[in-house]
């Protein structure tokens, strides 16, 4: 197997791309992008995210994989911002879900409902192509049947991802239980 140098390297021989763009992390807090072959900063990685661009980041030395917490930093960042996404109620919440039961049930429930709402944006979007903005303030004004339905269906997907997690957590319950010899009523 190739490491990631001969593979940048034989890629840009053959005018293919990599698959993956990795950005190596220095013990001095700068990132290299390998693609580019340039220092760039995290609002640089905030654009590679905004524009779907697959990468990762590796610690230069180690070669650990250090995505995460690049993209925490990006997180961190915007929030610091002046127009955070979560109030300090919501960070205190997830706070909370670490070390919890809920845990392992918490993350993939939030991927869901932000893929889902996701979805909205991209339906709500393309709708609005051809709208002007006259024609859009009126259909955000009339509450149109359309984003009722946009926003009933996200409600109706967010409700079946917590009822499935719910009856997955009945389920490994009752199987905890029962190894002990112990039936639920």
């Amino acid at each position: 197997m190739r490491n990631s140098k001969e593979s940048l390297v034989q890629s840009k021989k053959s005018g293919v791309k990599p698959v993956q763009r990795v950005i190596k992390k220095y013990p001095n807090r700068r990132l290299y992008d390998t693609e580019t072959s340039s220092y760039i900063t995290l609002a640089e990685v905030k654009q590679l995210v905004m524009n779907k661009e697959s990468f990762v980041v590796r610690d230069a030395k180690s070669g650990d994989d250090l995505t995460r917490s690049i993209l925490l930093q990006v997180i961190l960042e915007e929030e610091a911002g002046g127009a955070p996404m979560f109030t300090e109620q919501v960070l205190a919440s997830i706070i909370r879900f670490y070390g919890h039961a809920m845990q392992g049930y918490m993350g993939p429930y939030l991927e869901k409902n932000i893929q889902a709402m996701a979805e909205v944006q991209a339906q709500l979007a393309e709708k609005a192509e051809s709208l002007t903005p006259e024609m859009w303030a009126r259909f955000m004004s009339l509450q149109s049947p359309v984003l009722q339905g946009l926003m009933g269906n996200y409600v109706e997907q967010s409700k079946n991802v917590f009822l499935q997690m719910q009856e997955q957590m009945q389920k490994n319950t009752e199987q905890v239980l029962g190894a002990f010899g112990i039936k639920r009523p």
